[in-house]
């Protein structure tokens, strides 16, 4: 298998390292830099986005006329990565770039495209995703929120959880029931909702790690156009399934690197760390073995994140195999947090910016147990991969 590039895409990737060098914010990723509050992130957010577009890194492999660059997956890929190593700021917009933007590109029609890709690029229209319910998480086509067509609108009344970002969002797309004597998989049907619309209830989640990035969204008789869906109607279950197939594995690479500089971190932690008997953690056997099976974990991440861009340059899409790659990283992640917290050892409770790491580890730690759940739990994955990969009966 050749993992050379071209002098072509090499090129593009020394022109991306050169635009984050000249653009990331003053003293990123250094103590130095004034962590933001919540309303100063979100307004630093879609000012990044921006900035992204008018460089011409936001829809790198959309099609021109709907506001992209009109280049190749790869190319998009190697931003990703580039991304990665630097830990460029995250992306406000992400739920809409990263997923409802190639659903729209793949199922849309044209009227949708035109005018929801080019707002999307731009930061000009943030959004999230209302999926998930209170009894309907992993098992998803439970779900219990209904749309009923009342005239010219759909009367839509319900609740979703764990929605990410939606306090900052100005859209979100809903799944919602509107045939109730349908199977559960069927009669759903995908909608796209103005979060300014009477009847929408926000209320924030503070998790584990201090953030409120998840929320529960509420829904009371929210009325929106009666063609306001995506794909058929009754047939928002496929249209998520889609949806799905890139929030699992588009942007691996990029994370397979962010997950390298995490622990390149932690190995520089283990020559600052000293154990009970005055001897580094990074001279102690134990360390040093369970260190090196995290990076052989990482590394054969990045040969899975390689298959991915071979998969999406020759055929275009993804199937279950990206089920694969989610349940290995969001597993090994985990793995990187808990290993990090022996390495901490007592100091593990200490993670203000004045601490050993500055807590960057804690964070990792307390966040990569989420990772397990969202884009689909890993016991859903391994359901995936048994069914539809290996042929088991269900």
């Amino acid at each position: 298998m050749d993992l050379s590039l071209s002098p072509e895409l090499e090129a593009y990737r020394e022109q991306v390292k050169k635009w984050f060098a000249a653009n990331l914010p003053e003293g990123w990723n250094t103590p130095e830099f004034k962590e933001l509050s919540d309303s100063e992130l979100t307004a630093f957010g879609r000012k990044w986005e921006r900035k992204l577009y008018e460089g011409g890194y936001n829809g790198i492999n959309w099609p021109k006329e709907y506001g992209g660059q009109g280049l190749t997956n790869v190319h998009q890929t190697i931003f990703y990565e580039e991304a990665g190593k630097v830990q460029s700021p995250g992306e406000i917009n992400t739920i809409g770039k990263s997923l409802l933007g190639p659903t729209l590109l793949a199922l849309g029609t044209e009227e949708q495209k035109q005018r929801y890709l080019p707002a999307i690029l731009k930061g000009d229209e943030i959004w999230c995703q209302g999926f998930s319910e209170p009894n309907a998480g992993s098992d998803m086509a439970s779900l219990k929120t209904s749309a009923v067509l009342d005239g010219d609108e759909w009367v839509i009344n319900g609740q979703k959880v764990w929605t990410s970002g939606a306090k900052n969002a100005d859209w979100c797309f809903v799944l919602a029931r509107t045939d109730q004597q349908a199977p559960k998989h069927k009669g759903i049907t995908f909608f796209l909702v103005p979060m300014t619309s009477e009847g929408i209830t926000v209320r924030p989640i503070i998790q584990i790690d201090g953030k409120g990035r998840f929320c529960e969204v509420f829904f009371d008789n929210v009325r929106i156009p009666k063609d306001q869906y995506v794909g058929q109607l009754n047939t928002g279950w496929q249209v998520a399934m889609t949806l799905l197939s890139f929030e699992r594995g588009t942007m691996s690479l990029g994370r397979q690197a962010e997950f390298q500089r995490e622990f390149n971190h932690l190995v520089k932690l283990t020559g600052e760390i000293k154990l009970s008997n005055n001897q580094l953690v990074k001279d102690n056997p134990y360390f040093r073995q369970k260190l090196a099976g995290i990076y052989s974990e990482i590394r054969i991440f990045r040969y899975h994140a390689l298959r991915t861009v071979s998969q999406l340059l020759n055929e275009g899409k993804l199937g279950p195999e990206a089920s694969l790659q989610k349940l290995f990283w969001s597993s090994m992640h985990v793995k990187l947090g808990e290993l990090a917290m022996e390495v901490l050892g007592d100091l593990a409770p200490y993670w203000g910016n004045d601490s050993v790491g500055r807590g960057v580890m804690q964070k990792i730690d307390l966040g990569a147990r989420g990772e397990t759940i969202y884009a689909g739990t890993s016991q859903i994955q391994k359901n995936i991969l048994a069914e539809r990969v290996l042929g088991m009966p269900r």
